[in-house]
């Protein structure tokens, strides 16, 4: 997609679990230590969802906000998209679960899966809807429970996820310029086990097999991935800048994945930007997948780091592998 796209984010909106658990937990658990963490991932500390909260209620929480801060009723949204690489259920969509907790009567609802990058995905297709005049306001969602598809006794996956919920309400631009000034998506599939888990599909449906030999939890080939996601977020960025024709300095925020610091710093570097023009909180949340963009979003948006008429920069690399990128002017 490389065409001018009038919509704007209505609203924003995002919802953290209660628990926080601190590396100082992983280090009673696994061999393993604050500095280590720390020092490679630039993980403090990662929100845990509660036994009654699963991704339809993160989902509900985050989407309520989102539309109250778009001044919008329930019933005023017409379709909910959600972005998850964790459902409630195999089957059918958790957006299904909540549009019913939202009360949206009036939505369609479906997710999309893509992982990290799931939630750029979800506002592509939001985009089009908008643009083709199907909808009028879209509530977009990324949301995970990781924790419940962990492993804590494989330390170089455990450590790096977080649960939490984002949400934005898209809708048709209020002025010229405002909208999608790019965007591109990708995938390959060649390394679609880079980041999976194995078991519970139909590939390999639940035996006494798949549970004992672990297949039901997340795997990850970190090495490859991280190599991976360096190119690629430089790639993106480059793409971006050139399709656009803006410079680094016409940004005003850009809004990573919260992957790896190590990775976000790289991309500050090729775009030669000061710390304070790159979102990150991944300190606090750890990696939450496809809720990691929107939950970061809402935060610059409240905190008044962004405003109506900035430049922002979106991207994320996920399983799949996917990625996607969006300028966006707000």
């Amino acid at each position: 997609m490389s065409n001018f796209i009038p919509i704007r984010f209505a609203g924003t909106g995002s919802y953290l679990p209660e628990e926080i658990l601190t590396n100082d937990y992983f280090e009673k658990i696994l061999d393993t230590s604050d500095e280590w963490i720390a020092s490679r991932t630039g993980i403090h500390a990662r929100r845990r969802a509660s036994k009654d909260e699963n991704t339809s209620v993160l989902s509900a929480r985050a989407g309520e906000a989102a539309i109250k801060d778009a001044g919008l009723s329930p019933e005023d949204i017409d379709v909910i998209i959600l972005a998850t690489a964790t459902p409630d259920h195999p089957f059918p969509s958790t957006a299904a679960f909540v549009q019913h907790r939202l009360g949206c009567t009036n939505a369609a609802a479906f997710d999309i899966g893509a992982a990290c990058s799931g939630f750029l995905h979800a506002c592509w297709v939001a985009a089009g809807q908008i643009q083709a005049g199907m909808a009028k306001n879209i509530l977009v969602i990324g949301a995970e429970t990781l924790s419940r598809f962990l492993d804590y006794e494989e330390r170089g996956v455990c450590i790096l996820m977080g649960d939490g919920a984002g949400a934005v309400v898209m809708s048709k631009a209020e002025r010229e310029g405002q909208g999608i000034l790019h965007a591109t998506l990708g995938c390959d599939g060649s390394k679609a086990k880079h980041i999976w888990i194995p078991a519970g599909g139909a590939t390999l449906p639940s035996s006494k097999t798949t549970v004992s030999e672990r297949m039901h939890y997340m795997q990850m080939k970190g090495r490859d991935v991280f190599k991976f996601a360096v190119v690629k977020m430089a790639s993106l960025i480059d793409e971006a800048m050139e399709k656009t024709g803006l410079s680094p300095d016409d940004l005003k925020m850009v809004i990573p994945h919260q992957s790896n610091l190590r990775i976000i710093e790289a991309a500050r570097e090729r775009l030669g930007l000061p710390a304070e023009k790159i979102a990150v909180n991944i300190e606090r949340y750890g990696n939450t997948s496809a809720a990691s963009v929107p939950i970061t979003l809402d935060e610059v948006w409240r905190e008044g780091r962004v405003a109506s008429g900035d430049k922002v920069m979106l991207l994320a690399i996920g399983a799949g592998l996917t990625w996607g990128s969006m300028v966006i002017e707000l």
